[in-house]
């Protein structure tokens, strides 16, 4: 099945560099195209891509609000932003109004593709050190559910902040993969959270592990 793909950035030059690089790939293909956050909507609406590639930075419309616009669709594309710097506190926003995750531009094009394929396939893209790092310089907040959490699902998510898979949870807590996955659901559930980055989040911000040690 061919991926389909939209990249925003208003930046010419990384736009061309972005559609040479995924549209090498036989599995992937770029469907369109905007230099601004405003001008992603009607590509998106008009195009079905799987996955947005999404700068945060642009002039009329940032990376965050056009996030929050898509993700409103009834049938959302995955947003990947593609940042030039990690430090940025746009990308935690964007992280935080459901972005699957960020790749830094200088990324390599095989990295860039495999995330591509990874999101499309309705994973996150971790990077459990840089949200660590954006998070501590937040103050913490009210999180719902948080508190509703077993102990195990507690387990759970604290291991989700280091980064593991469900298969490294499993081996962690001596349980199966799918025993992991029922408590993964749960934790997103019970936190309102969209995917494992949105839990990551929430898990840092209401102080349940403390971003900062």
């Amino acid at each position: 099945m061919t991926l389909r793909v939209v990249i925003a950035d208003d930046e010419d030059l990384i736009r061309a560099g972005l559609r040479i690089i995924l549209g090498s790939e036989p599995d992937l293909e770029v469907v369109g195209e905007a230099a601004d956050g405003a001008a992603v909507l009607p590509v998106v609406r008009r195009e079905r891509p799987d996955v947005v590639l999404m700068d945060v930075r642009m002039p009329a419309l940032d990376g965050i609000r056009a996030t929050e616009r898509l993700l409103a669709l009834d049938d959302p594309p995955k947003v990947l932003v593609v940042t030039t710097f990690e430090n940025d506190d746009y990308v935690y926003d964007a992280l935080r109004a459901g972005a699957s995750g960020f790749l830094l531009k200088r990324t390599k094009p095989d990295d860039l593709v495999q995330a591509v394929r990874l999101v499309a396939a309705g994973d996150s893209l971790l990077f459990p050190a840089a949200i660590r790092a954006l998070a501590g310089r937040r103050p913490q907040a009210r999180v719902p559910g948080i508190d509703r959490l077993t102990g195990r699902e507690g387990d759970v998510l604290r291991l989700m902040t280091k980064g593991l898979s469900n298969h490294e949870i499993a081996a962690e807590l001596v349980v199966s993969q799918e025993t992991v996955k029922t408590h993964v659901g749960n934790v997103l559930a019970k936190l309102g959270a969209r995917d494992r980055t949105q839990a990551v989040i929430a898990a840092y911000e209401s102080g349940f592990v403390p971003p900062t040690g």
